[in-house]
């Protein structure tokens, strides 16, 4: 068990600064659309343009689930600094037990205030999520609960959908594409791959599930499939108007797209072929 600091404000805002730094080193082009779909910033409180300043004032009633696709390993990033930049909110990310354990990861897992999910069946870390939601944090998910190699939205899981439903908040869909280029399974990260290349992000229409959701999982599933079918319009809005053109049988595109990925029925079957994650092990 490693070393674990409480959470820190200054420790996020040097992840965060780091995060900014890199995509200025590489020139990435961060494209986004969708931003009036964001909570809006409150009347005198700083926004991410500000040079100084401190961070999003938590308010209790005024919380969010974020739901970030998953396509690559640095989704998840962008979707942070998007936030940052809008309204200096601080993401309060699920993440598992096995970064939680790691001698590195640990320290900061804890510093940067995220929810671990441990190994058994998760209920407490949905119970800390909901109370976190409840007092007006951002809570950010990655609903398919492992990195779509097919580069479609993958089956999502049901946990985003609920959180919100008995936390009373709205859940806001960031699609994310662009980022897996950079880094994804199978591809590691490429500073040629990195500089000056694009990523797009668009956010959709928050959607506001009703609270008897919770108590039907026919309804909490009905839920999500409407929001993994948000999260992939905004894929396709990303796609349509991405400043790159790929190449015929591009690795990184879509293979109903023409691409050189997986189809949704070889992505199932490899799914399948690898198995559960095992307890400790990577995520998928």
């Amino acid at each position: 068990m490693p070393w674990l600091p409480r959470p820190s404000e200054r420790f996020y805002r040097v992840i965060v600064r780091t995060g900014l730094a890199l995509v200025r080193l590489f020139r990435i082009r961060v494209i986004v659309t969708g931003q009036e779909h964001l909570p809006p910033v409150p009347p005198g409180a700083p926004d991410g343009t500000a040079a100084a300043g401190p961070s999003r004032h938590v308010v209790p009633g005024r919380g969010a689930v974020v739901a970030i696709t998953h396509f690559g390993y640095l989704d998840f990033a962008f979707a942070e600094l998007l936030l940052w930049r809008h309204s200096r909110a601080q993401l309060r990310f699920l993440v598992t037990q096995a970064a939680a354990d790691h001698w590195l990861a640990g320290p900061a897992v804890s510093a940067a205030g995220h929810v671990v999910v441990g190994y058994g069946s998760g209920a407490d870390a949905y119970a800390a999520a909901v109370a976190r939601l409840r007092a007006g944090e951002y809570v950010a998910v990655l609903p398919e609960a492992g990195v779509s190699r097919s580069f479609r939205v993958r089956e999502c899981k049901t946990g985003a959908v609920r959180m919100a439903a008995e936390a009373g908040v709205p859940v806001i869909p960031v699609s994310v594409w662009g980022a897996h280029r950079l880094m994804t399974r199978g591809r590691g990260f490429s500073p040629a791959r990195a500089w000056r290349a694009p990523v797009r992000i668009h956010v959709g229409k928050p959607v506001a599930p009703e609270p008897g959701i919770v108590a039907s999982s026919q309804d909490a599933q009905a839920a999500t499939e409407a929001l993994r079918a948000t999260l992939q319009a905004g894929i396709d809005a990303c796609i349509a108007d991405f400043p790159l053109d790929p190449a015929p049988g591009a690795w990184w595109m879509p293979a109903d797209l023409g691409g050189g990925a997986p189809s949704d029925e070889e992505r199932q079957r490899l799914d399948e072929a690898e198995g559960p994650r095992r307890a400790g092990g990577r995520r998928r």
